[in-house]
């Protein structure tokens, strides 16, 4: 017997802007079998419900035409419901409870990252009202020894102005523990219960944050999915990095995750494309019009992505040398944002928009080979009473490794807009400094005027944009100048801007941007299984020849600038390599 019923009164604000998808997320998927909008019912206003007494789970949602000028008959929904672009205005509207689960809570990455980036979102007000945090994980603890742990670690930046205790005690009135295996369908139904009593007869909302080993992911995702995700609302899980060892591994493990979640679910997170420079790198291509002709080979000669740190392995001996500095470094965070700064203009802002255009910059790329790469391996360095120890005298590496940890490749995009420019990727641990950045290089001015005067001492410096991504926010532009006085002598300049300079806000962590985007299930920022497949691609057929040949990496210094076969590298290339460049600002 079917019913039907209709609300004469104005849609609510957020109906006209809510997707297909949101419908489901206002609706219980129990009681629904099909959903119809008409034409009739926008014009004026009216909404209709049509639903059957069945209690079916919904299966159609049909649009009419006449909606937003193109018509959609069906769009079918899996066991699995996509729920996502849900806004906080509709979820209080629907009296929702946000669900937040850190698996893995007393490891170091929950304590020091996630719990404190909850906390910051908390103070700034960017989480709903109704919200609760579930720590899981198998050591034995209480709720309150969970409070007394994660306390130290809850430093809000937002609130340094202001007394931040009882939004303290507030937080962590809201967090919670459950003990449990990672293996056990039976724990984490336990865990479902517990969920259940906090939220009530509400919208249930559930973000699951796998802070685990990649060796877990499956295990917690099956019992996950089966005994503890939201049977009204949506859920999604964020997934750190490794994904895979190499191709196979990486394209096995896609294959099982979305045998439990669609990928829509997945938010596969690379911290990096968080940073704040990496999300104003979009701004600066597509919305300064001065950029749109110089961003090509006609202008650009060569691009180098630089990743340093200035210190070892520090007690993560074990993971590191399993993946190394490929898998670690380039593989994803250089090759991502290489992928943002390379693509062509996407047709919106929305993430599956810049997602294709991403993989199209990928999918042009030839697969590193071994010729056009250089391996690197940190040895020892004593500097007075100072001892610094070779990698393989750090913790838990074997003493005949042969795992990189400094590597430089170069990539080439074969495309109308980049053909023949090299992009120079070069990542290092142990080095003379800690930074991240973008250096793009421009082609010199032909038939230059002052190359012909010898009083002019041109310096002959091309053009060159830097994007620093750490430490300290920049984006500076070298130019050349007139130097002051009477004679005619020429010096590279640089026009500047220095976020803590210009900017009194301190900005928000990494893991503040990526837990508030998979909240919202804004994707942008975060890797889709296409991309990954891409990319292993470009680095698969590398490492495995790395392995079969043994080839050893060459030595260099601890607190050195890296292996000097990269200025060998970047001179085939005719690359000037920025191998200690760090303008003081």
């Amino acid at each position: 017997m079917a019913c039907s019923s209709s609300y004469s009164s104005s849609l609510p604000p957020a109906f006209p802007s809510t997707s297909t998808s949101d419908l489901h997320g206002m609706f219980p998927a129990t009681t629904l079998s099909s959903i119809s909008v008409s034409e009739r019912c926008w014009k004026t206003k009216h909404f209709q419900l049509r639903c059957s007494s069945n209690f079916l789970k919904l299966n159609a949602v049909s649009l009419h035409k006449g909606l937003v000028g193109s018509s959609l008959d069906e769009e079918h929904v899996e066991t699995q419901p996509k729920w996502k672009h849900l806004d906080f205005s509709n979820m209080e509207k629907a009296g929702s409870m946000l669900s937040i689960i850190v698996v893995g809570a007393s490891g170091d990455l929950a304590k020091k990252k996630i719990f404190p980036a909850l906390f910051a979102l908390f103070c700034e007000g960017h989480l709903p009202e109704s919200f609760m945090i579930f720590g899981y994980g198998r050591r034995m603890m209480s709720d309150v020894e969970l409070r007394n742990m994660i306390t130290g670690t809850l430093t809000c930046h937002i609130q340094k102005r202001e007394n931040s205790c009882k939004k303290l005690d507030d937080f962590l009135k809201r967090c919670f523990y459950h003990s449990g295996q990672y293996t056990s369908e039976e724990h984490f139904s336990e865990l479902d219960n517990k969920l259940k009593q906090q939220e009530g007869q509400r919208l249930s909302n559930r973000l699951f944050y796998l802070s685990v080993p990649p060796s877990l992911f499956l295990d917690v995702v099956r019992c996950a999915s089966s005994r503890s995700s939201s049977k009204n609302g949506w859920t999604r899980v964020i997934v750190e990095k490794p994904y895979g060892h190499d191709s196979n591994s990486s394209r096995n493990l896609t294959r099982v995750l979305k045998q439990y979640l669609t990928e829509d679910q997945i938010f596969r997170i690379d911290h990096h494309l968080c940073e704040e420079l990496i999300e104003n790198l979009l701004v600066l291509r597509f919305s300064n019009i001065f950029f749109h002709p110089l961003w090509s080979r006609n202008y650009i000669q060569n691009v180098q992505l630089i990743f340093f740190e200035d210190f070892g392995t520090e007690g993560r001996g074990r993971y590191f040398d399993s993946y190394g500095i490929i898998r670690d470094v380039m593989q994803n965070h250089l090759l991502q944002i290489l992928a943002l700064f390379a693509m062509e203009t996407p047709v919106s802002l929305n993430a599956e928009d810049i997602r294709n255009e991403k993989v199209k910059v990928l999918r042009s790329m030839k697969p590193l080979r071994l010729e056009d790469v250089v391996l690197g391996q940190y040895k020892g360095l004593t500097d007075g009473n100072k001892v610094y120890p070779s990698y393989t005298d750090e913790q838990d590496v074997p003493r005949n490794s042969l795992t990189p940890t400094f590597a430089a490749g170069t990539f080439f995009i074969n495309n109308a807009r980049w053909d023949g420019v090299p992009f120079l990727m070069v990542a290092g641990k142990a080095l003379n400094s800690a930074r991240a950045e973008i250096r793009v290089s421009f082609k010199r001015v032909p038939g230059n005027l002052y190359n012909q005067k010898p009083d002019a001492f041109f310096d002959k410096a091309p053009n060159e944009l830097v994007l620093r991504v750490q430490p300290d926010e920049a984006i500076y532009l070298k130019i050349n100048n007139k130097v002051p006085g009477l004679g005619m002598r020429l010096d590279s300049s640089d026009i500047a801007l220095l976020h803590k300079s210009r900017y009194s806000r301190e900005t928000p962590d990494t893991y503040e941007r990526l837990l508030l985007n998979a909240i919202k299930g804004k994707q942008h920022l975060f890797i889709r299984s296409d991309e990954l497949e891409a990319s292993w691609a470009l680095f698969s057929p590398l490492l495995k020849e790395m392995e079969v040949k043994k080839v050893s990496p060459e030595f260099y210094s601890y607190g050195s600038s890296g292996p000097v076969g990269v200025h060998y590298l970047a001179a085939k290339h005719n690359v000037h390599y920025a191998e200690d460049i760090c303008e003081d600002y």
